[in-house]
């Protein structure tokens, strides 16, 4: 599959790091690259379900380009929202539809989480797409 640069460079940052809690710092420090979206725009429609913790994400399409807005109540979670901002925010509608998670996979950020938080990336993952799929 073919990515974008900025992704691009983010998966070869994330393989160049071994050690598992290195990787997890830097999904830490990704939270700051989130479109926040306030905590008075939560609501049921913008709930991640399945996410361990309270999580949200709300999507626009504006002349064909995906704007991705998200919040949550641990930095963990907001961090993995980072990764998804980069991965699509901003993109081509269509060509942001192409992406699959498998992109998280050659991160190594699934391997680094438990399991519920890998299924909880995957579930917002999810959201976003059919979200993008709806709007269009």
């Amino acid at each position: 599959m073919t990515y974008s640069e900025e992704l691009t460079e983010l998966i070869e940052e994330f393989q160049e790091i071994d050690d598992k809690m290195e990787r997890l710092e830097m999904v830490f420090d990704l939270a700051d690259e989130v479109n926040l979206l306030p905590i008075d725009q939560w609501t049921d429609a913008t709930r991640v379900n399945g996410c361990q913790s309270e999580a949200h994400v709300k999507v626009e399409i504006i002349d064909s380009n995906v704007r991705f807005y998200s919040g949550a109540d641990s930095k963990l979670v907001q961090g993995l929202m980072g990764i998804l901002t980069m991965a699509i925010d901003n993109g081509d509608a269509n060509v942001v539809l192409t992406l699959t998670p498998d992109f998280a996979t050659e991160m190594g950020i699934l391997n680094s989480l438990s399991p519920s938080r890998s299924n909880g990336f995957r579930n917002m993952f999810d959201k976003v797409m059919n979200e993008i799929k709806t709007q269009m």
